[in-house]
């Protein structure tokens, strides 16, 4: 890897990373008292559909610069989701039913997130090479 693109992916990651506080702060902000992880559970679903759209755009479905996948996927993503806050916070939630709720809500979503961004990538790219 060019220093460039480890430059990129720094600026990916700081980007990334405000965006998570952010988000996950105006989340928690509009439910009060809430003691289920909203902020990490939509955090994780929209980095999921992120990642699902942007890898098969860059990588399947079309040709763009090779700095784009080490930007958006290894940075902003990469520091954007919160798989370690996610495992923590469900181990705190282990004596109630939301530990499995978030725990199976997570996983189910996060996989429909991936897979609708998978099929957006693709019908875009039909989309583009339609003109």
């Amino acid at each position: 890897m060019s220093p460039w693109q480890l430059c990129l992916i720094g600026v990916g990651g700081a980007v990334g990373a405000l965006a998570r506080y952010w988000l996950g702060s105006w989340v928690m902000d509009k439910i009060p008292g809430a003691t289920f992880p909203w902020g990490t559970f939509l955090i994780n679903v929209t980095g999921s559909f992120i990642l699902g759209l942007v890898m098969t755009l860059l990588t399947e479905r079309v040709l763009t610069s090779p700095n784009w996948r080490p930007l958006i996927t290894i940075g902003f993503v990469g520091a954007y989701t919160t798989f370690s806050t996610f495992e923590y916070e469900t181990a705190r939630l282990a004596s109630s039913w939301q530990a499995m709720a978030n725990l199976l809500g997570s996983v189910a979503a996060g996989y429909a997130a991936v897979w609708a961004g998978i099929r957006l990538a693709a019908w875009l790219s039909a989309a583009l090479a339609r003109g």
